[in-house]
């Protein structure tokens, strides 16, 4: 395991009823074969040794026997493996019998632990078979051995502290405070569950939904293992819906019906970043638990490398499939001009000033308050673009401010700024061909300067139109576009604001406004401040501080989940393994944490804007950090990565 990942499966062996020394034989191959897989945690069905359908056999004696041999020899079967086992049997302990899970690795059982909630309702009568377990732990004696039984445990590998495991069985996971609260409320990363749970109409849809929201509430990873073919078909069917789940997220999910082995990795480092973060998290009253600890023999395990089985998403801000995506842009959208509307009412205006270059930030903005306008039935000419044309503005940029604005019923204002700046560079003696930043920021800023003074004039609100993106990494004149009176964007990252304006125009009846969004999401990304040049190259944001797509990706696990500069990179060689060497993505890395943290002054001064998703960078939000922390540890950290 390396960077927090620890591989995981959950495995159906189709099994014979009753026929111990052959199911064993089957999850001793599939055994193998996750071993090989390297597989660090393997769940089985519940009572997968026996099947869990024998009914009255549960009382034969020979059969509690057996199986209780056929445990000794899967965990012989473990030996010199690096993976934990699962696997479900029937226990007698103390003249009664307990649905039970047996907890294997390297050739002996760690712990014995009961299922707590016995179902006798409808379909299942598992009261007639099993007692109900301890919780606490117990000391019992096992084919020779002496181990733990009870539901109040957990299995921690020692040389790696993020890995917890937690098992509960089937019924467990229904019930409203199912033992995988307390597992994980005591420390438990990842729960295992062995089931047997039979389908029946729509079942499948609310298992995916309950194992989802489980991970979600208990910010765990969850391993389903569901019982299929094998069992007996008197009365029910099973279907071996496996399940692979972290955080709110299904990793992997075998069809049902196809009794198979599916494999993911569990990141461990988003489960502890998440409790970490939210401080509401506790384990009060969950101190009766036993703490079973294991190792491995070599030590090197944990720093050997996956290749990931999981897809790492190069555009985490930005839902796969165009349904998802659709929702979440009409979403966002949404909860923008809801700001806004709220804010315009507040102040008591129906006149919003915006500054209209033709980019997708203003652009964006431009449709923010079409909307919030629409939702207060405002005249449209309220809306006050105004395009303010200097050095290095572009026909094509103009061109599609002018065309955005009339499509929207705005009103237009053009504003040429190339005097009043040449004056102010008479005024502090700036050389007009020097091209440096004093000649850049002097135009952002007088934009600013006529903003403010036409809000004053028409009693009107200035709105913000630079995205997070350019928050996070500073790239905002300060006092200039980095100022406004509400910043409807401050929260939406630049590659998730060019999906909202695609949603737009492709959802639109406006045939003109459609064309002219188009031809907008065409246009490179460039602040036009610098005149282009013989060959009419045009200024290129991305050229200066780096690809968009790499610092919303870099962005979202800095912030969302604080990993190192280690990790971050090992993400993004995956996510980005056919466009970027690894070279080029240490370059812009370095330049992404070193204008993080210079540029944090323009960020504790923001002005206000809704927030709209998990990452966020509002000072008085989510994103409380000092102007004057250094980036050294950081950036250290960054020259010692291999490439």
């Amino acid at each position: 395991m390396r960077h927090g990942f620890i591989r995981v499966a959950a495995a159906t062996p189709n099994i014979r009823l009753a026929d111990c020394i052959y199911n064993a034989e089957q999850i001793i191959n599939i055994i193998e074969t996750a071993n090989k897989k390297e597989v660090g945690l393997l769940v089985f069905p519940e009572l997968c040794v026996t099947g869990y359908t024998c009914g009255d056999l549960f009382f034969q004696d020979l059969l509690l026997k057996e199986a209780m041999g056929q445990v000794k020899r899967i965990a012989e079967a473990t030996m010199d493996k690096k993976l934990i086992t699962v696997i479900g049997f029937p226990y007698e302990h103390s003249k009664k019998i307990y649905n039970t899970a047996a907890v294997l690795q390297g050739g002996r059982v760690l712990g014995l632990v009961p299922k707590t909630s016995l179902p006798n309702y409808g379909e299942f009568n598992e009261l007639r078979y099993f007692a109900q377990g301890p919780q606490k732990a117990i000391k019992v004696e096992f084919m020779g051995e002496e181990l733990y039984f009870g539901s109040r445990q957990l299995f921690e590998r020692s040389d790696i502290p993020d890995f917890v495991l937690g098992v509960e069985i089937c019924e467990d996971l229904w019930i409203p405070m199912s033992p995988g609260n307390s597992h994980c409320l005591a420390g438990a990363t990842v729960i295992a569950n062995l089931s047997a749970s039979n389908e029946i109409i729509g079942k499948s849809q609310y298992r995916r939904e309950l194992v989802k929201s489980q991970s979600n509430r208990l910010l765990c990873g969850y391993i389903y293992a569901d019982a299929g073919e094998g069992e007996s078909t008197t009365d029910l069917v099973f279907s071996g819906h496996n399940l692979i789940a972290e955080n709110g997220n299904i990793l992997s999910e075998a069809e049902p019906f196809h009794d198979d082995m599916i494999i993911n990795e569990i990141d461990l480092g988003i489960i502890v970043s998440e409790r970490r973060r939210m401080n509401t998290y506790s384990g009060q009253g969950c101190d009766d638990y036993t703490h079973i600890k294991y190792s491995l023999s070599d030590d090197n395990y944990e720093l050997k490398p996956y290749e990931l089985i999981r897809r790492i998403d190069p555009s985490p801000f930005v839902p796969e499939g165009i349904m998802k995506r659709e929702v979440r842009c009409k979403e966002i959208f949404t909860i923008q001009a809801m700001g806004l509307k709220a804010r315009l009412s507040h102040v008591g205006t129906d006149c919003a000033i915006i500054g209209v270059s033709g980019g997708l930030d203003s652009t964006l903005a431009m449709l923010v308050c079409h909307e919030a306008f629409e939702r207060m039935g405002l005249d449209k000419r309220g809306i006050m673009a105004v395009t303010m044309p200097c050095f290095g503005t572009s026909s094509r940029t103009y061109n599609n401010a002018i065309a955005l604005s009339e499509s929207l019923g705005a009103s237009i204002m053009n504003i040429p700024i190339k005097d009043a700046v040449l004056q102010h560079f008479r005024d502090i003696g700036q050389d007009i061909d020097t091209h440096d930043i004093t000649y850049e920021n002097s135009q952002a800023r007088e934009r600013t300067q006529v903003l403010m003074d036409l809000a004053n004039k028409y009693n009107g609100l200035v709105i913000g139109t630079g995205d997070m993106s350019e928050l996070v990494l500073g790239w905002a004149t300060y006092n200039g576009d980095h100022m406004s009176m509400y910043g409807v964007n401050s929260s939406v990252p630049k590659t998730l604001i060019r999906s909202i304006v695609e949603w737009f125009a492709d959802s639109t009846d406006n045939a003109k406004l459609s064309e002219v969004l188009k031809d907008i999401l065409d246009t490179p990304v460039s602040p036009e401040l610098i005149p282009p040049t013989e060959a009419n190259e045009y200024q290129k944001t991305e050229d200066y501080i780096g690809p968009y797509e790499l610092h919303d990706f870099f962005m979202y696990y800095v912030l969302r989940y604080g990993f190192s500069p280690q990790k971050v990179y090992y993400l993004a060689k995956i996510a980005f393994a056919q466009k970027y060497s690894g070279d080029v993505l240490l370059k812009w890395l370095q330049v992404f944490y070193s204008r993080f943290f210079t540029q944090q002054y323009k960020r504790s001064c923001l002005p206000d804007g809704p927030k709209v998703g998990t990452v966020a960078i509002s000072p008085r939000g989510d994103l409380r950090m000092p102007s004057d922390a250094k980036a050294k540890l950081w950036l250290d950290e960054i020259k010692h990565i291999s490439l």
